[in-house]
């Protein structure tokens, strides 16, 4: 039974399970943002969001163990540097890969349902695209997170696509300039997420080609390109809250400012050292769910 345990535990680590609340967040904010709801429909979209996360996940676990990326530094620091599922032997290239289209075929399943059920090709034409970004962001020929422009498809994914799409999936409305508008923090702040765990990530990267903005800025200036990103981010929160896209309880976001200047000061001064570069990952992670929390708040309350 331990052994059983065990193994469910690593398949939930291989999936990155915990950093799911990066795609559910959005998807949960456009779908409250429609103010209309069908339960079917919200737990079949929950359904194809979490299986092609999962699956893009895994497929980048594959693709940077192919590239030699995540073999550069063996040590697991769950942030940054992949899973070292592969790398210490508990998972093969091919079983990663095999996982990963099985989450997408279960996702395909969800969105084949929300096709029936609402009638709208529509809904397959925008998963199919949705799948090709997420695919590519990793994958040969294209590998958009090794050709600077893999920040863009995550702000992408993680932005327009889930708010826009849980708007659209509740709604019937594609495209939508106000779901587009509350769309744009959520994807701006996990792109702060990716720019966080690249920082650490960059002597490594370089090894194997492996090219992202940082590579445009070099580690020791990176700390610039993240605050800009963030407060690219605050600033589109302040835009929702002057359009009355969100009710004021979505300013509690701007108590996230508090701390930026740990952040910032662990990129600026100790950029080289992953361990410490763990917190900064961490506190991203809580400033991208604080202020997700704070915008769903400001949809409902």
């Amino acid at each position: 039974m331990e052994k059983f345990f065990t193994r469910v535990k690593e398949y939930a680590e291989a999936m990155r399970l915990p950093f799911l609340t990066a795609s559910l967040f959005p998807f949960v904010a456009g779908s409250l943002a429609a103010r209309q709801y069908s339960s079917l429909v919200f737990w079949l979209g929950l359904g194809a969001v979490i299986g092609t996360h999962t699956g893009a996940n895994l497929l980048n676990d594959y693709a940077d163990s192919r590239s030699g990326a995540d073999w550069q530094d063996l040590r697991p620091f769950k942030f940054f540097g992949g899973t070292k599922l592969i790398q210490s032997g508990r998972f093969s290239e091919q079983s990663v890969l095999r996982l990963a289209l099985l989450c997408l075929l279960f996702a395909t399943g969800c969105v084949a349902g929300l096709a029936l059920l609402l009638g709208d090709v529509k809904v397959l034409g925008l998963f199919i695209l949705i799948v090709f970004l997420a695919a590519a962001y990793s994958l040969r020929p294209f590998q958009f997170a090794y050709r600077r422009v893999g920040e863009g498809i995550v702000f992408l994914l993680f932005g327009p696509a889930l708010v826009m799409g849980g708007y659209f999936l509740q709604s019937g409305i594609f495209p939508d300039i106000k779901s587009f508008l509350l769309s744009l923090p959520f994807g701006f702040f996990t792109a702060a997420i990716l720019l966080v765990n690249e920082i650490p990530d960059y002597s490594d990267d370089i090894r194997v080609g492996k090219r992202n903005l940082v590579s445009v800025s070099g580690a020791a200036s990176a700390y610039k390109l993240y605050l800009a990103v963030v407060v690219l981010g605050f600033l589109s929160i302040g835009v929702c809250l002057a359009a009355a896209i969100v009710r004021p309880a979505a300013g509690w976001s701007f108590l996230g400012i508090g701390i930026l200047p740990g952040i910032i000061r662990v990129l600026k001064e100790k950029y080289v050292a992953k361990v410490a570069c763990v917190r900064s990952s961490q506190y991203t992670i809580l400033l991208h769910g604080w202020v997700s929390a704070a915008l769903i708040a400001g949809i409902v309350v």
